[in-house]
């Protein structure tokens, strides 16, 4: 194939890139020049370094970072044992398919679980706990990311432990490495490349997220998407949102070479 025919299969790429990724960060970054009258100017990029939206974005990493934690803490393991059951395909499978519902469907569901009359509550009034307030609150909203996210983290880590040359695994036990010994010296170090791209697909969404703080935190848990979402469709400030959106592409686009990383050499 010549090179200007590969160049002419390279023109829907290039723009979808510009239309759909390159022009609205610079619609987003046009209209953070402007304020509610939509006169120009530079103050949204001042009020962003006032203490509420600094406590904002603080809180948005908190959360984020514990939304990566617990979805790491469960799904390494997880994805370990994937890789030593049969079937591991079909496994998968079901593993992959709660992220075909769509989100405000998975919301509405847990806020049916958590709920007063729920089958949470129904369990702890039958073993004598009482009815506990489940829903509006920071365990839910951590507890229902991670849910969320989970899948995200785990196929990433399953590849990088299917991409190990099982060699290498019998050799660590041959030479009197035990169970755990292997696992923290052979096995994690070769899957870190898998580790940093999964905690890249949680921790960077994890930060925006802004409808989840709203049905099942209740608003009590306020994030950067949260304030995006409340400037556009509430109180009407595109420029405040836009700027907003503006340092969340920055943290996002500094975060992105950082979480990824290099590529490990498995085999």
């Amino acid at each position: 194939m010549s090179r200007s025919s590969r160049g002419l299969y390279l023109i829907p790429y290039y723009l979808w890139m510009v239309l759909f990724v390159a022009l609205p960060v610079v619609l987003v970054a046009y209209y953070s020049l402007f304020d509610i009258e939509g006169h120009f100017t530079l103050s949204n990029y001042a009020s962003f370094f006032t203490p509420v939206y600094l406590r904002m974005t603080l809180s948005s990493f908190w959360y984020a970072l514990l939304i990566t934690f617990f979805s790491l803490l469960v799904a390494y393991p997880a994805a370990y044992a994937l890789t030593r059951t049969k079937h591991k395909q079909l496994w998968l499978l079901l593993i992959i398919l709660p992220t075909w519902i769509n989100l405000l469907l998975k919301a509405y569901a847990f806020i049916g679980i958590f709920g007063t009359y729920g089958p949470v509550n129904s369990l702890f009034k039958a073993i004598g706990l009482g009815e506990h307030q489940i829903l509006f609150n920071d365990f839910s909203f951590v507890f229902v990311s991670v849910y969320i996210f989970i899948p995200f983290m785990i196929m990433p880590i399953f590849n990088a432990l299917e991409d190990i040359n099982p060699t290498l695994i019998a050799a660590s036990r041959d030479l009197g490495a035990s169970s755990f010994v292997t696992l923290r010296r052979v096995i994690f170090p070769l899957t870190l490349s898998g580790v940093r791209s999964g905690c890249m697909a949680v921790f960077i969404p994890a930060l925006s997220l802004f409808m989840l703080t709203r049905l099942i935190a209740g608003n009590k848990v306020i994030t950067l998407g949260t304030a995006i979402e409340q400037h556009f469709l509430v109180t009407q400030d595109w420029g405040m949102g836009s700027t907003v959106a503006v340092f969340l592409i920055l943290i996002m686009a500094v975060l992105m070479p950082v979480l990824g990383g290099g590529r490990e050499v498995r085999k």
